[in-house]
């Protein structure tokens, strides 16, 4: 069975040689997104992986990316509708406090169901799978000054950023992996602040986290590891175009940098999980799961029924 993702993988050889010419990133095995702004389906169809492979990839790496889901025409769609939230509540607001949201629009609801979305789900976690949680992140550009006193006080400066962290670090989940989407409503690139990854550090599974050092810190609970518990020469940059989501295991460490440019940088984060995964009693993760809901396939555990 042949699949039209995007992915690491997914280019030719020919390709790869030409893009990591001009590709900054010291990672030999990174490859950048191509330069069009969205592929065509027969551009999609020359570039295709099987579901083996796709699994392969993901279980050894910890992420995918560059994998296509929006149409133009969606894209718009949601853009907007993301704009009239933005007037409604603004842009304090937007920024990180749009969490659940797919409960009251069904447009947000519509994303958590994207047939491409799914598609992948189904082919990483299996065919049955629960909506964990929903948010919006944005990072919008930050004023001159800011971005000057930012420069002139680097380490110490408080712009938005996200620090080197795992996922399941505020899940208590067991019973079956964690998977973490970012559509790109945005193109996320370098100097907006774009994902970076370690790939492959969800093997060593959960590490130490602490309170963040530095402030600005956007995670709602303000902890990082320890940066001596971070390869972050290994770090790969993620840059996606808008329509265009990356997915990662909840227990891979990543990380963002502020928002340098002049561009918005907005995603919509959603959170999977197996039906066979549980929710635990741990007072070092006291998450409660009231969003939940069966997305696809059915669900034989009913771990979350009463959330």
């Amino acid at each position: 069975m042949e699949l039209s993702y995007f992915s690491l993988s997914a280019h030719t050889e020919g390709t790869q040689r030409d893009q990591r010419s001009s590709n900054p990133n010291p990672n030999p095995d990174y490859i950048p997104p191509p330069a069009h702004t969205r592929s065509s389906q027969a551009d999609r169809q020359k570039m295709t992986t099987s579901v083996p492979k796709l699994q392969e990839t993901y279980n050894q790496q910890g992420f995918l990316t560059s994998l296509p889901v929006l149409s133009e025409t969606e894209l718009r769609e949601a853009r907007n509708a993301f704009a009239e939230l933005e007037g409604e509540f603004g842009e304090d607001y937007t920024q990180y406090s749009l969490h659940n949201v797919h409960l009251q629009y069904q447009w947000v609801m519509g994303l958590t169901k994207h047939p491409r979305i799914l598609q992948v789900l189904q082919d990483v976690l299996g065919p049955d799978v629960i909506l964990l949680d929903s948010r919006f992140i944005c990072k919008y550009p930050i004023p001159a000054n800011l971005k000057e006193d930012g420069e002139e006080e680097e380490g110490s400066s408080s712009l938005p950023y996200v620090a080197w962290h795992q996922d399941m670090r505020y899940w208590g989940i067991a019973g079956g992996p964690v998977l973490s989407v970012w559509l790109a409503f945005d193109d996320s690139l370098e100097e907006n602040g774009a994902l970076q990854v370690i790939p492959g550090s969800h093997a060593s599974g959960m590490l130490p986290h602490r309170e963040a050092v530095r402030a600005g810190n956007m995670l709602s609970v303000n902890q990082e590891i320890p940066e001596e518990l971070v390869a972050a020469e290994e770090a790969i940059l993620c840059p996606l175009l808008a329509g265009q989501m990356s997915i990662h295991d909840g227990l891979l460490v990543h990380a963002s940098d502020p928002n340098m440019s002049e561009k918005r940088r907005c995603g919509f984060v959603i959170r999977y999980v197996p039906t066979c995964a549980y929710p635990i009693q741990d007072p070092d993760r006291p998450r409660k799961f009231h969003a939940t809901m069966l997305i696809c396939g059915t669900d034989q555990f009913n771990h979350f029924s009463n959330k």
